[in-house]
């Protein structure tokens, strides 16, 4: 059986989509993927991705939330 683990699961402030992250594993082998779920009302929008491109997309998240105004470490400003 293929393994799911779930590694957090929030709501988004505006819109009110509930996004999960989860680890991914198949039984049969292959590399784990993260498993994106995002939930509006009754529709799902789930992609697999594999660990370099979470790290590209995670590096671009990351640098883009810290240049944003009140974000902590820009320019010594606090949120």
């Amino acid at each position: 059986m293929d393994t799911v683990t779930s590694l957090d699961k929030f709501r988004v402030p505006l819109g009110n989509q509930e996004i999960e992250l989860q680890q991914f594993v198949f039984e049969a082998g292959g590399m784990p993927l993260l498993r994106t779920r995002i939930r509006e009302a009754s529709r799902f929008t789930i992609f697999d991705i594999d660990p370099v491109t979470a790290a590209r997309w995670g590096k671009v998240l990351c640098e883009w939330a810290a240049a944003q105004p009140g974000m902590p470490g820009r320019d010594g400003e606090a949120v």
